[in-house]
């Protein structure tokens, strides 16, 4: 909190949960945060990332939000390599979403 420019308790708090799916907001079961979506919508060019997660820094805009996608090459030539310089993923987004989207339907 003491280093956001904005930072409220009210608004920094119902934020995160809303996008965390848990708050007390009326949203749609449905409605799933996808990071990914989040990001080539927001920065495509992907400044946020480059400036926070610096093995990220030189690679093409088109891989910027989802490095996974990078041939090998593309990895060797910019310094980003999978499972070495840079984790594997450790989610597959379209899988979460359809198993927590089965998971509200049971219990609704």
């Amino acid at each position: 909190m003491q280093n956001l420019v904005d930072g409220d308790p009210a608004s920094n708090n119902g934020g995160w949960q809303w996008t965390a799916g848990v708050g007390t907001d009326a949203a749609p079961y449905f409605r799933i945060f996808n990071p990914t979506t989040q990001g080539v919508r927001f920065d495509p060019s992907g400044n946020y990332i480059r400036t926070w997660v610096p093995e990220l820094a030189a690679v093409p805009d088109e891989y910027i939000h989802q490095p996974e996608t990078m041939p090998r090459a593309i990895q060797q030539k910019y310094g980003c390599i999978l499972g070495k310089s840079y984790p594997l993923p450790m989610i597959d987004h379209s899988f979460a979403r359809e198993r927590t989207m089965a998971a509200f339907k049971a219990s609704a």
